[in-house]
Protein backbone atom coordinates (compact mmCIF):
# COMPACT_ATOMS: atom_id res chain seq x y z
CA UNK A 1 0.00 0.00 0.00
CA UNK A 2 1.55 3.23 -0.62
CA UNK A 3 0.55 6.78 0.15
CA UNK A 4 -0.88 9.58 -2.09
CA UNK A 5 2.16 11.44 -1.23
CA UNK A 6 4.31 8.43 -2.12
CA UNK A 7 2.47 7.57 -5.19
CA UNK A 8 3.19 11.79 -6.42
CA UNK A 9 6.78 11.35 -5.42
CA UNK A 10 7.81 8.20 -6.57
CA UNK A 11 11.48 6.42 -6.08
CA UNK A 12 12.54 9.80 -5.17
CA UNK A 13 16.41 10.69 -4.97
CA UNK A 14 17.50 8.14 -3.29
CA UNK A 15 17.56 6.24 -6.47
CA UNK A 16 18.41 6.93 -10.03
CA UNK A 17 17.86 11.49 -10.07
CA UNK A 18 21.52 11.74 -8.35
CA UNK A 19 23.01 10.23 -10.82
CA UNK A 20 21.76 11.89 -13.97
CA UNK A 21 22.46 14.99 -11.88
CA UNK A 22 25.86 14.49 -11.16
CA UNK A 23 26.30 13.06 -15.04
CA UNK A 24 25.38 16.05 -16.10
CA UNK A 25 26.97 18.75 -13.82
CA UNK A 26 30.27 16.97 -14.57
CA UNK A 27 30.06 16.91 -18.65
CA UNK A 28 29.23 20.40 -18.30
CA UNK A 29 32.32 21.04 -15.94
CA UNK A 30 34.17 19.28 -19.11
CA UNK A 31 32.64 21.21 -21.64
CA UNK A 32 33.59 24.33 -20.43
CA UNK A 33 37.70 24.21 -21.61
CA UNK A 34 36.77 22.82 -24.55
CA UNK A 35 33.72 25.21 -25.42
CA UNK A 36 36.38 27.61 -25.04
CA UNK A 37 39.06 26.16 -27.39
CA UNK A 38 36.11 25.20 -29.89
CA UNK A 39 35.45 28.94 -29.74
CA UNK A 40 39.17 29.91 -30.18
CA UNK A 41 39.70 27.71 -32.96
CA UNK A 42 36.34 28.77 -35.00
CA UNK A 43 37.58 32.71 -34.19
CA UNK A 44 40.84 31.84 -35.45
CA UNK A 45 40.15 30.19 -38.38
CA UNK A 46 37.80 33.05 -39.89
CA UNK A 47 38.23 33.93 -43.55
CA UNK A 48 41.20 30.71 -43.95
CA UNK A 49 40.71 28.62 -46.37
CA UNK A 50 40.47 24.88 -47.19
CA UNK A 51 43.72 23.50 -46.70
CA UNK A 52 44.11 25.60 -43.55
CA UNK A 53 41.50 24.17 -42.03
CA UNK A 54 42.57 20.47 -42.71
CA UNK A 55 45.94 21.08 -41.69
CA UNK A 56 44.57 22.62 -38.74
CA UNK A 57 42.38 20.41 -37.93
CA UNK A 58 44.51 17.90 -38.75
CA UNK A 59 46.99 18.21 -36.01
CA UNK A 60 46.19 15.69 -32.98
CA UNK A 61 46.08 18.48 -30.13
CA UNK A 62 43.26 20.09 -32.33
CA UNK A 63 41.33 16.93 -33.54
CA UNK A 64 40.74 15.15 -30.27
CA UNK A 65 39.41 18.44 -28.46
CA UNK A 66 37.27 19.09 -31.05
CA UNK A 67 36.21 15.10 -30.88
CA UNK A 68 35.89 15.03 -27.00
CA UNK A 69 33.53 18.38 -27.78
CA UNK A 70 31.42 16.81 -29.76
CA UNK A 71 31.15 13.52 -28.15
CA UNK A 72 30.71 15.49 -24.98
CA UNK A 73 28.08 18.25 -26.03
CA UNK A 74 25.76 15.14 -27.36
CA UNK A 75 26.13 12.96 -24.30
CA UNK A 76 25.47 16.30 -22.19
CA UNK A 77 22.35 17.29 -24.61
CA UNK A 78 21.14 13.22 -24.22
CA UNK A 79 20.69 13.21 -20.43
CA UNK A 80 19.15 17.01 -20.50
CA UNK A 81 16.59 15.80 -22.72
CA UNK A 82 16.13 12.50 -20.90
CA UNK A 83 15.23 14.52 -17.89
CA UNK A 84 12.86 16.80 -19.64
CA UNK A 85 11.26 13.68 -21.19
CA UNK A 86 11.06 11.66 -18.08
CA UNK A 87 9.56 14.97 -16.04
CA UNK A 88 6.85 15.99 -18.83
CA UNK A 89 5.88 13.17 -21.25
CA UNK A 90 3.75 10.10 -19.82
CA UNK A 91 2.82 7.14 -21.14
CA UNK A 92 3.86 5.24 -24.44
CA UNK A 93 4.65 8.79 -25.85
CA UNK A 94 7.71 8.67 -23.58
CA UNK A 95 9.17 5.39 -24.64
CA UNK A 96 9.09 7.15 -28.19
CA UNK A 97 10.44 10.07 -27.33
CA UNK A 98 13.18 8.42 -25.70
CA UNK A 99 14.17 7.00 -28.05
CA UNK A 100 14.11 9.63 -30.52
CA UNK A 101 16.26 11.67 -28.37
CA UNK A 102 18.89 8.55 -28.16
CA UNK A 103 18.86 8.65 -32.12
CA UNK A 104 19.16 12.25 -32.36
CA UNK A 105 21.84 12.40 -30.47
CA UNK A 106 23.90 9.54 -31.25
CA UNK A 107 23.53 10.56 -35.38
CA UNK A 108 24.62 14.39 -34.36
CA UNK A 109 27.09 12.81 -32.52
CA UNK A 110 28.45 10.41 -35.60
CA UNK A 111 27.68 13.28 -38.16
CA UNK A 112 29.76 15.35 -36.28
CA UNK A 113 32.75 13.13 -35.36
CA UNK A 114 32.59 12.13 -38.97
CA UNK A 115 33.58 15.26 -40.17
CA UNK A 116 36.24 15.98 -37.58
CA UNK A 117 38.15 12.81 -38.39
CA UNK A 118 37.50 13.41 -42.05
CA UNK A 119 38.49 16.81 -42.00
CA UNK A 120 41.76 15.46 -39.64
CA UNK A 121 42.85 12.61 -42.17
CA UNK A 122 42.77 15.72 -44.97
CA UNK A 123 40.38 13.58 -46.98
Amino acid sequence: MRTPLARVLGPGSSHRGTSSFWRQRLSSIALVPLTVFVFGLALSLIGADHDTLVTVVGRPFVAIPLVAFVALAAYHMKIGMQEIIEDYVSGGARIAAQIANLAFCSIIALTAGYAVVKLGLGS
